[in-house]
């Protein structure tokens, strides 16, 4: 029992070690990020400046050091913990949301934005994933959602919603997120919907602007 004990006590000792080895990498690969919020909310806007003009550029590696470096940030702020996301409180939520574009104007690539674009005759409400956004550290394009605006018209789910994510395509230079949404949308239409739209369930159909 008491080597039981020990052994335990053992292994409490080795797991605060290596988060205290942990915290000390952070510490290292972040000490030259701003370590309050108010000095990084300028700093992050600065990194979504550059971010949008490197996907505009289609240069990949640009765009993953800089996803790279946002998540550094917020990761400082959180004193290492990785949780930057994991409430309304958290750094991670607190940038996106101080950075938003203001709503329905298209965002600058990884600015968190909501806006609506025109395919046909349907409208859709395109929420757009920010530098934080679940593919970002997979994909180079970013996830985003859409919602119908028009809930007695034919769109693309019965729901009225549906989520893009995991989009797999080469970048293409000078491509905007209104632009991208469209084409991603328009040849989801043709591809799996082999052109033909859904009708939007009763039970669906609330406004959604």
């Amino acid at each position: 029992m008491r080597q039981d004990s020990a052994q335990l006590g053992f292994d409490a000792l080795l797991t605060a070690a290596a988060e205290d080895n942990r915290k000390r990498e952070i510490e290292r690969e972040t000490a030259h990020l701003p370590g309050t919020m108010i000095d990084a909310i300028p700093f992050y806007r600065l990194i979504i400046r550059q971010h949008h003009a490197a996907v505009l550029a289609a240069d990949a590696g640009k765009v993953t050091q800089l996803r790279r470096e946002a998540k550094r940030l917020a990761l400082r702020l959180n004193d290492g913990d990785p949780g930057i996301l994991a409430h309304p409180d958290a750094p991670g939520y607190v940038l996106a949301c101080e950075t938003a574009a203001p709503s329905g104007t298209v965002p600058l690539w990884g600015q968190n934005g909501e806006f609506v674009i025109t395919i046909g005759k349907m409208r859709v409400r395109i929420a757009l994933d920010g530098l934080f956004g679940i593919a970002g550290s997979i994909q180079f394009w970013p996830g985003f959602a859409a919602h119908a605006v028009d809930a007695d018209r034919p769109f693309i789910s019965e729901t009225g919603f549906r989520s893009f994510l995991g989009i797999h395509a080469a970048p293409v230079p000078d491509l905007t997120p209104d632009e991208f949404a469209a084409k991603v949308i328009a040849a989801h239409i043709d591809r799996e919907l082999k052109g033909r739209l859904r009708t939007i369930e009763p039970e669906y159909r609330t406004p959604k602007v």
